[in-house]
Parts: C-alpha cells; structure tokens; sequence
C-alpha cells in the first residue's frame, strides 16, 4: 500500500509538471494580455520579463479558484488582475508557485473580521476593516476596490496583491514569521541581521509618526514588515534603494529581480475597473 502510494503521488507530480510546462509556453490570450496592459507594474516591466508573466498566469488560472464574496461577480479582469501583479513575485524564483492553497475569496469592499484577544479569564471580541488577508494554509482574501485603488495610486509604496501573496511565500516554510525560503543556507544570518534591524527602525519611526518608504503597518510585527517591504521594494524600487540599501539588496536577493535597474518612467494610474 505504502508502495502504490508512493507511485501514485509521483504520478501526479508529473503529469502536473508536464501540464505546467504546458501551459507556460502557450500563449496568453489576446484579451488577457490587454488586461495585463492596463496594471501599472507590469507596464514597467522590462519586455524579456513579459512573456515569464503571460507562462505564469496561465498556470495560475489553472490552478487557482477564485470565489466572489458578498454578491460580487468574479470577472476575468479580477482574475487576470489578481494573477497578474501576484507572479510579478515569481519571476525571479525559477517558475516556482504558490502552493498549499487553492482558494481566493474577493470581496467588493473592505471586508470586517472578528477577532478575540484574551487576558487570564477576560476575554475581549473586536471587529477590524481589511483590504486583504492570508490564512495561513488556507484561503487568500482580497478586497477588489482597494486592488483598483492601488493601480491608479500605483508608486504610493501599497498594493494589497502584493502585501498578501507576500505573506504566502512567508508561509512556505510553515511559519508566517517574516523569514521566508532563502536560497542559500548562508543568506540567514544576513537577512535576519539587516530585516531585524530595519524592522526595528520602522517600530520606532512609527511610534514618532515618521514619514518612510516603508508603510508603518509593517510595525506590527516581523511578518507584516517583510510583506509591507515587499509592496515598497515593487512600488518605489528606486526610492528604497536609496534610503535603505541594505534592505533592497536582501530583497533583490530574495526575488532575483532589480525593480530599481527597469527603465521607463514610473506609470501613474490604470484603466481597471473602469466601465466604458
């Protein structure tokens, strides 16, 4: 039995790796690319990159199912969109994916959760407005007018695809602690170094009500930091690179990209969500 097991889970990797390669080297649809055309990162990307993206979303919209929240209609815009800035985290990775989740529920709006907090025996129930959520294992949740808001405010070092796909390559190595999968075993020291220090940094320019290119949410904790450094490390690559070096080196590192090094001025606003 442990036997035909075995087989059967080599089986199915294969025959998903053969579909994968499949699917990377078909071309994206006409329309899909036009909706590609429309989100301000993947207009700054370098044209050899472009045809990595077009190979990642099909083997995204294969694999992921989206489910629309609260009376919303899931559109192949949504989709693409959503696909589109998400492999952007990919593309320096080795045609690597997001596993362990199959799910993505989108919801219009901002979206409100419980949570509960206790202290010895008092027990206290607060609700919170999001744009976005990762359950750990579990579904990704987005709000799909806060996805629309960042494209046209594209630059403002926010994007909630980002911030939220971030966390799940957080999670690949069974904990969401702002230390995700390094390539090499000798990065760790390195990376725990300058990460813990910048996030630091954040804490107390936050507590100050300083200005940063870092988003002050990601001072609520070690993984909230990498992931808000992940959207300013896409959104204002040159800006980081500037102010804090040291942190753009350990993404670029980690991402195998150099959004700062992509020619072209920085594209403001989009064509999403509009209704012609």
């Amino acid at each position: 039995m442990i036997l035909l097991a075995a087989l059967g889970w080599a089986a199915r990797r294969y025959w998903r790796h053969r579909r994968r390669e499949v699917l990377f080297r078909q071309p994206l649809r006409g329309d899909r690319r036009a909706i590609l055309e429309r989100i301000p990162l993947y207009r700054r990307l370098p044209g050899k990159l472009r045809p990595v993206v077009h190979g990642l979303v099909n083997i995204f919209l294969d694999e992921k199912r989206f489910v629309g929240c609260n009376g919303l209609e899931i559109t192949d815009e949504m989709r693409v969109v959503v696909a589109g800035n998400a492999v952007t985290l990919l593309l320096g990775r080795g045609k690597r994916h997001f596993p362990g989740f199959q799910t993505i529920l989108v919801y219009p709006d901002p979206f409100v959760v419980g949570h509960t907090t206790y202290d010895g025996v008092i027990e206290t129930h607060e609700r919170s407005v999001r744009s976005g959520e990762s359950w750990r294992r579990g579904p990704l949740v987005l709000a799909w007018s806060d996805i629309t808001d960042d494209a046209r405010h594209f630059g403002e070092r926010r994007n909630v695809v980002l911030h939220e796909f971030a966390h799940k390559l957080d999670e690949e190595n069974e904990t969401m602690d702002g230390l995700p999968v390094l390539r090499e075993r000798s990065q760790y020291a390195e990376w725990a170094s300058v990460l813990g220090r910048e996030y630091a940094s954040l804490r107390r320019q936050a507590f100050r009500g300083e200005d940063s290119v870092l988003d002050p949410y990601g001072a609520v904790s070690p993984a909230e930091f990498f992931a808000v450094a992940t959207e300013s490390f896409f959104e204002s690559p040159a800006v980081m690179e500037h102010q804090l070096p040291e942190l753009y080196q350990q993404l670029r590192r980690f991402y195998g990209l150099d959004p700062a090094g992509w020619a072209g001025d920085r594209p403001r606003g989009s064509g999403l969500g509009d209704r012609g």
